[in-house]
């Protein structure tokens, strides 16, 4: 099995520099690719210093992120694929741990782990939650869908994520008309339908938390709207096994709204609360619904809903 991480980089090249070398020291040997969105800055002569130790594509015009993300991957030559971005870097030991888990898990096709979240110093901040038991937890594909609509498995963002690469080609890649606006979780979901997933319980990356993040110039009314169109596609991909005690689709949205309008009173950004406020406040099952993916990631879906469990060194 072999591995190539994919970095995505546009006009960031101290930031980048961080990610390549957090690449390039793994404990096993990988391909690393970095995908340039046509930088300004001095990205090119820096890349070119570097000769033959990375594999370089250069954009010809700006095309966004997830057409870079693209054109990264059809340079790389591995059988998986690990995403990262420019300003996240990877721990050590992060292709080592997922190639060891996947090659356990033979029908695997997405593969993600724990991620520390830091500050622009390196500070850790938080870090997202555990699934289920052992090292590593395997989650059959039937079960994949219905615990991404609830958030129950939280694939997370492109540091925390491999797939295959022959899955990610099935897909047709990221779509740019989410350019960096879920335009990774559109892609987790479509290449869910070809295989199965492993969590690894492990802190192998690091995501860097800062106002310069892609997704930081989209308003929160777009990203609810965004996260709508996520849940619908998610929710027509819902095994059949899961279908009776399925949460409506219009509660799901209900539950969604409730989300940003929280996110929109912690940052005490009150325009944008005011144009999501509505009598969705006062619906108890969306409620219920927000509460069950804040609580139960950890007992109730691993308990109740996957049946059976592959643990890896538990």
């Amino acid at each position: 099995m072999k591995f190539s991480i994919v970095i995505t980089t546009y006009n960031r090249l101290n930031l980048l520099k961080r990610a390549i070398e957090s690449a390039l020291h793994q404990t096993i040997p990988c391909e690393v690719v970095v995908a340039d969105d046509c930088s300004s800055d001095e990205t090119e002569q820096y890349m070119k210093s570097l000769g033959n130790s990375v594999v370089y594509h250069r954009n010809q015009v700006n095309k966004g992120h997830a057409a870079t993300v693209n054109a990264g991957v059809q340079q790389a030559s591995g059988d998986w694929i690990k995403f990262l971005d420019d300003d996240d870097y990877l721990a050590p030991n992060c292709i080592a741990e997922m190639t060891r888990a996947i090659a356990l898990c033979p029908g695997a096709v997405i593969c993600s782990c724990v991620a520390a979240q830091v500050d622009s110093h390196e500070t850790e901040i938080s870090r997202t939650p555990k699934i289920g038991p052992g090292l590593a937890f395997y989650i059959p594909q039937a079960d994949i869908h219905y615990g991404m609509l609830l958030e129950l498995i939280p694939f997370g963002t492109p540091v925390q994520v491999a797939c295959s690469r022959d899955a990610f080609w099935q897909t047709y890649g990221w779509d740019s008309q989410l350019d960096a606006n879920c335009d990774d979780i559109d892609s987790w979901i479509r290449i869910a339908q070809f295989g199965d997933a492993v969590f690894l319980n492990q802190c192998l990356a690091y995501r860097t938390i800062w106002t310069g993040a892609y997704n930081h110039k989209f308003s929160l009314s777009r990203r609810l709207d965004t996260n709508i169109l996520i849940k619908e596609k998610i929710y027509a991909l819902v095994d059949a096994k899961h279908r009776s005690y399925l949460p409506t689709l219009q509660n799901i949205k209900n539950y969604l709204k409730l989300h940003w309008i929280l996110a929109a009173i912690k940052q005490r950004n009150f325009h944008s609360l005011l144009l999501m406020l509505d009598k969705t406040v006062f619906c108890p099952i969306p409620w219920q619904i927000l509460f069950t993916a804040i609580l139960s990631r950890h007992s109730h879906f691993s308990n109740s809903h996957l049946r059976k469990f592959i643990l890896i060194n538990s």
